[in-house]
């Protein structure tokens, strides 16, 4: 298959690239130009939060109490480009005790992932994260 950049499973795979990409060069404002106003993101074992602003929010608190990275990145999408998933490989650092969470004290961790995408109008409209938070739990407990 020959990725062109016309197809729509083409333009999808390149959205959420260029999401990751964002993310790991910790460009918030790259981030949120690829979401819709309306997007929902739904929170690991958490609620669903509604809009740009929840997720501005969402994001001041993850940077400040953690830093990671993303690698080994796939991306698979649906042939219509309305969906899309991705599973990637944690690389953190936490920084800063979060709420109901164990204390931080700069434990590393390394724990992997995956997101569910759905693409409206070649923007992000949901993004729904999991991870397996008892593994993270386990290990910033016993670093």
């Amino acid at each position: 298959m020959k990725i062109d950049g016309t197809r729509r499973q083409d333009r999808a795979t390149e959205l959420v690239l260029a999401y990751y990409t964002a993310f790991n060069r910790g460009d918030r404002s790259a981030m949120l130009s690829l979401l819709t106003e309306d997007v929902a993101h739904d929170l690991n074992q958490g609620p669903r939060e509604t809009g740009r602003e929840a997720f501005v929010a969402f994001m001041q608190r993850m940077d400040g109490s953690y830093r990671e990275q993303l690698r080994d990145i796939v991306v698979m999408v649906s042939p219509d480009g309305a969906r899309a998933s991705a599973e990637y490989v944690v690389h953190g650092t936490y920084l800063k005790s979060d709420e109901g969470l164990p204390e931080a004290t700069g434990q590393t961790y390394v724990l992997p992932g995956g997101a569910f995408f759905e693409i409206r109008g070649d923007q992000i409209a949901r993004v729904s994260n999991y991870y397996n938070l008892q593994d993270w739990i386990a290990q910033v407990s016993a670093g």
